[in-house]
């Protein structure tokens, strides 16, 4: 039986109190919360230690039973260092979070080696470990990348079927992995080839961009809920851990817009069982 959580940034307009009502009443066992922005134009509330944010989530979190799984995002690009990623930790510690979702971005591959085993280093304190994303258009790009660094680190990898369909790698090369480096495995859908242009009319929420670049809006902001598209998600699954949780992280600005968070986070807990049925 797999838990099921929904992702903050499938629902990035709730603060991260109001994300663990809808997960509850929702149906899903955990969520992930974005404390820090994925860029500097994100709005993030501050969620330290004893804020009133933090403060919040966690009577939510004893009222309701959800839990937090992750927290994000934090990406390595050469210049990043513990002065990011110690408040991320310590926002994350207070809410029970044991993975630190990241990126790669730095292209120079023994310097974010080094960095990301500083990471793992200090997280470990706090009962955290780093998961290590391959994202499309970032330097570390595909699973095989990925696995290889977080492997010598110590760290984890977030999969993420949108980005291994974009980055070139497939539920073969999931299939060869360590499984103990997965902790969890992301979900969402859309077509096998990334359409020529995206046009988006809904605002997306905290100042997120989406600049243009097809793979990087799809990313952010056109996403579609499991079995909605075509990619081989039965098959990931089906090579991933037995039993592994599952997070859906389905942003969609047009079918938010019409249907509400309530509505279409149960939507995306429907769909899932459904695609559980059929694996």
């Amino acid at each position: 039986m797999n838990d099921i959580g929904i992702a903050h940034l499938s629902l990035l307009q709730l603060e991260p109190d109001e994300l663990i009502d809808i997960a509850a009443q929702s149906g899903f066992d955990f969520v992930g919360i974005r404390v820090r922005g994925a860029t500097p134009t994100e709005q993030i509330p501050d969620q330290s230690p004893g804020s009133m944010m933090s403060r919040s989530t966690i009577a939510r979190l004893d009222d309701t039973g959800v839990r937090v799984r992750d927290i994000e995002f934090l990406s390595l690009d050469g210049h990043t260092g513990r002065e990011a990623w110690l408040p991320m930790l310590e926002a994350g510690a207070a809410l029970g979070a044991t993975t630190l979702n990241l990126a790669g971005q730095d292209p120079d591959t023994s310097r974010l080696a080094d960095t990301l085993a500083e990471l793992v280093s200090d997280a470990a304190a706090y009962g955290i470990v780093p998961a290590l994303e391959p994202i499309s258009y970032n330097a570390i790009s595909t699973v095989g990348q990925a696995s290889e660094l977080a492997s010598s680190a110590g760290a984890h990898l977030m999969l993420d079927p949108l980005h291994i369909q974009r980055g070139g790698s497939t539920p073969s090369d999931v299939a060869q992995l360590d499984p103990s480096l997965i902790p969890v495995l992301q979900l969402c859908d859309g077509p096998l080839d990334v359409p020529n242009s995206i046009e988006i009319r809904e605002p997306l929420p905290r100042g997120m961009t989406a600049d243009g670049e097809p793979r990087k809006v799809e990313s952010r902001a056109h996403r579609l809920p499991p079995g909605d598209g075509e990619l081989p998600l039965v098959d990931l699954i089906r090579s991933a851990p037995a039993g592994i949780p599952l997070s859906l992280e389905v942003p969609n600005a047009q079918i938010t817009a019409e249907l509400g968070a309530l509505n279409y986070a149960k939507q995306l807990r429907r769909s899932t069982e459904r695609l559980l049925s059929e694996v």
